[in-house]
Formats: structure tokens, C-alpha cells, sequence
């Protein structure tokens, strides 16, 4: 299953240190290969269409994904700086989906 990488989680990867880049790539990696069976600690459904790819380490890092005409789309990325997903970055990776199925 190809995955499809959206040019702002792009650049938010490209702006992490280079420790948590090759974790967030093995992690993607991961995704890869096991697609909609990964799990915790890795990936976690979020909502109905959205999931979180979750990378553990200094930084705390989410990207949202979900699945779209047959591949993997990368749509959202932040740093976690607190205990719950704030409703903001979850709107923020919603509308993102929203735009998906204008293309």
C-alpha cells in the first residue's frame, strides 16, 4: 500500500531533530508494512476515519493519518505536549480530511 505524505507534515518532520526523525520514519516503516493491523503503542484510532501514529521519545509526536482510494495518508503531524489530544489538533487534522475528497 502506497503512502501518500501531505507537504506540511513533510516540512513538520524535516524540523524535528534528527533522533526523532529516524524513529518517525521507522515508525512510518511499520505502517507500511502492517497497515490497517498496527497497533498500540504504535498507531491508535482516533475517530471513525482518522488514526494517530504515535512516536514515543523526548518529543512526544502524533501524526494523523487515515486510509484513502487504496493508500496511506499521512494528513497531520504536531508535537504532544499534554496528557489528552487537544480538540484544536484534531480539528485541524478533521479539516484536513475534509479537503481529501475535494481532490
Amino acid at each position: 500500500m502506497k503512502i501518500n505524505i501531505d507537504g506540511s507534515v513533510e516540512k513538520f518532520i524535516q524540523n524535528l531533530d534528527s533522533h526523532t526523525i529516524a524513529k518517525t520514519f521507522r515508525t512510518i516503516d511499520l505502517l507500511e508494512k502492517f497497515r490497517n493491523q498496527l497497533g498500540m503503542p504504535h498507531s491508535k484510532k482516533v475517530t471513525s476515519n482518522l488514526f494517530e501514529l504515535r512516536i514515543r521519545g523526548k518529543q512526544e509526536i502524533r501524526i494523523f493519518y487515515c486510509f484513502y482510494n487504496n493508500c496511506i495518508c499521512l494528513i497531520y503531524g504536531f508535537i504532544k505536549k499534554s496528557q489528552k489530544t487537544p480538540k484544536k489538533e484534531l480539528q485541524n487534522a478533521e479539516n484536513k480530511y475534509k479537503l481529501l475528497d475535494t481532490i
